[in-house]
């Protein structure tokens, strides 16, 4: 059976706001509340891998200290400019 749409989106925010790091939690449950209702099926799919990642590897690619997995860089790219946009 497939998941429905509203219980991934909100599978997704959870998992993005219990992160490892709260630095982490904080950005990525911001761009989740902001984003995932209007990410695209193969957009979603990159997210749910993303998650999957080390946070201090995450934190650093949305930080710009080093270059995202390529899998990931478009992805990391609008983390980014989202979170450069707003204040922790």
């Amino acid at each position: 059976m497939s998941e429905l749409p509203e219980h991934r989106i909100k599978r997704l925010k959870m998992r993005s706001m219990r992160r490892g790091i709260k630095e982490m939690d904080i950005i990525l449950s911001a761009f989740a509340d902001d984003n995932l209702h209007l990410m695209s099926e193969q957009d979603l799919l990159t997210y749910d891998s993303l998650l999957d990642e080390n946070d201090q590897d995450l934190y650093q690619w949305v930080t710009g200290q080093v270059s995202p997995a390529d899998e990931f860089k478009d992805l990391i790219t609008r983390i980014a400019v989202q979170f450069q946009g707003k204040t922790l």
